[in-house]
């Protein structure tokens, strides 16, 4: 018998571990001498006040749902994939190449290939950790570090010497031509009348993440791949004594999660910059760790968990804009909320778990 519903693992224990979080944070505005109050009620208006601030808000979660889910994909197999930042920046790579040497008529049509690529690229990029892990025992952890940074150094060395246009100084490649430009979520939703943000960078690549989180709960949820993955994630001796190979499962695991970290590029290469530039990927491999940890690695969870992140960032960048609370700030509310969903889970969990117990109790009796 379960300790507690579903909805309390799932709802309950991450919405108090964030406003544990949120305690903390305001007691350190309160000693740098800002009013917290006043810095939430700006991040707030900053970030969902406005279609404005709802276009940034829903940008950055975008590349958060995709790296998120990259992570919880693999942690269902007991593999902690943290090489979400080398698998988005090859992507990048993939989504430039399709954008820049094949003439695509129509955005529909280059979003279809472009994707692919990214897949394939941040699949490929995290197939190599896989591969030493499972043929070779080499710890995914350390490999997947060892990858971003080889990633990294890759695209800039081919961002300087082969993907510059001729007498740029800027190591970026060229603009991606016209009919590949993705539509912004104001041209998506003018056609039904609702006025959004032209200058929002908010795309159609939302709208693509909401439907791999879809697609990723039926994968785990509704598939035998996805029954194999969590069996061998919950007991990998049981697994192999039921037939179930692991070499299949890392690799097909980080296979998945390498190509969701990947179709990251979709929005922030192909959707907002169209071109690609370095460090085009800003950290958000590493923030697709915390929220795959604060939404339990369950899709639903990841896409409230990534809007969450968005509006951390946007809320984030106004009151670096209009106080004098500093931009890193941001990064310790970030680490908080980490440190309570992760770290810090039992000191929430075990209280509650004992509170259920004994309301059971008292309902049996």
């Amino acid at each position: 018998m379960d300790k507690m519903p579903a909805w309390a693992d799932i709802v309950l224990i991450p919405l108090i571990s964030l406003l544990l979080a949120a305690l903390i944070s305001a007691l350190v505005i309160l000693a740098i001498g800002e009013d917290p109050l006043a810095a939430l009620k700006l991040m707030v208006d900053g970030a969902l006040g406005s279609t404005y601030g709802w276009g940034y808000t829903l940008y950055y979660a975008t590349n958060f749902i995709f790296t998120g889910l990259a992570v919880s994909v693999a942690y269902h197999a007991q593999l902690f994939n943290i090489g979400g930042e080398g698998q988005a920046t090859l992507g990048g790579l993939g989504v430039a190449l399709m954008c820049l040497f094949i003439p695509w008529p129509h955005w529909t049509l280059a979003v279809l290939g472009a994707g692919l690529a990214a897949a394939a690229f941040g699949a490929l990029w995290a197939a190599i950790p896989a591969y030493l892990q499972a043929k070779r025992g080499s710890h995914i952890v350390i490999t997947t570090i060892m990858f971003n940074f080889i990633a990294g150094a890759l695209l800039n060395y081919l961002l300087v010497n082969i993907l510059k246009p001729m007498g740029s100084m800027d190591p970026a490649t060229a603009r991606f031509p016209e009919a590949t430009n993705l539509p912004t979520l104001h041209e998506i939703l003018a056609p039904i009348g609702i006025n959004f943000s032209k200058a929002a960078p908010a795309n159609v690549a939302f709208l693509i993440g909401l439907v791999a989180c879809v697609a990723v709960w039926l994968l785990i949820w509704r598939t035998k791949l996805g029954y194999e993955i969590r069996a061998y994630g919950k007991s990998e001796s049981a697994a192999v004594y039921a037939g179930i190979s692991p070499v299949k499962i890392i690799m097909i695991a980080m296979l998945i999660s390498g190509g969701l970290a990947g179709m990251m590029a979709v929005n922030n290469v192909m959707g907002e910059a169209e071109r690609l530039v370095l460090n085009s990927t800003e950290g958000a491999g590493f923030i697709g760790i915390a929220v795959a940890l604060m939404g339990r690695n369950h899709p639903f969870g990841v896409l409230l968990a990534a809007i969450l992140f968005g509006f951390l960032y946007q809320g984030g960048a106004e009151l670096a804009l209009w106080t004098k609370i500093p931009r890193e700030l941001i990064v310790v509310i970030q680490a908080l909320v980490i440190l309570f969903t992760g770290a810090l889970d039992n000191m929430v969990r075990l209280p509650l778990e004992r509170l259920f117990l004994a309301l059971r109790r008292r309902q049996e009796g």
